[in-house]
């Protein structure tokens, strides 16, 4: 074999490795994906779980307060069986809403602001809602990395030719990033708020309370 031919082998044995460490590099970022996807799905499970026990607390309080309680299991319900990662969003989303209307009613009962069951009930509440903003925020990182290298030339080609998909961003409405944690003092005072983050904002911070 001559020279041009040695040449014309070398390069095809370069294009090759550099397709299949191209290739690796796609899988190992779509791994990472999933794996930060699991990590939100965990969250959300324990989430699911605590609802009805929350549920169950208040109406030994207020009962009467049927509307509120209903949307809250509703959207629960909801969220349990939402498939893909906008879906789920959007049922998170609602869930949060109704949560923060509970919250809001909850503030009339002053019995139930000082059970036991209930302030473990909400403190665990809070610190699930905290893991779930950090799990947000790492998903989203990955998909953008992942994201980036589909649409990278020439990756982008591999990309296509072994049918690489972009994900999506597990999204916060805007209202849905307002907190779901109500701060019950003693005295019965307004409630202070913890702000969860953005999905590629700063950790979540506490703001005062309010006067």
């Amino acid at each position: 074999m001559d020279a041009l031919g040695w040449i014309v082998v070398g390069l095809a044995v370069l294009v090759v490795l550099w397709v299949i460490a191209t290739y690796n590099r796609l899988v190992r970022l779509r791994n990472r994906v999933e794996a930060a996807w699991s990590q939100i799905d965990v969250q959300l499970r324990r989430r699911h779980d605590l609802i009805p026990n929350l549920v169950e607390t208040v109406k030994g309080y207020a009962a009467h307060e049927r509307e509120t309680l209903e949307a809250v299991t509703k959207a629960r319900q909801q969220a349990v069986q939402a498939q893909g990662v906008e879906e789920q969003a959007q049922a998170e989303n609602f869930l949060t809403q109704t949560l923060r209307q509970l919250f809001a009613v909850v503030e009339a009962y002053p019995d139930l602001k000082a059970n036991e069951n209930f302030l473990a009930l909400q403190e665990e509440l809070t610190g699930t809602e905290s893991r779930i903003a950090f799990s947000r925020q790492f998903y989203n990182e990955q998909v953008l990395a992942y994201d980036n290298a589909l649409e990278t030339f020439p990756t982008n080609a591999i990309a296509g030719m072994f049918n690489f998909e972009a994900r999506v961003y597990f999204e916060a409405e805007e209202d849905s990033r307002q907190p779901v944690q109500v701060d019950f003092g003693q005295g019965g005072g307004t409630p202070s708020t913890t702000t969860t983050p953005p999905a590629t904002g700063t950790p979540p911070t506490s703001a005062p309370p309010s006067t």
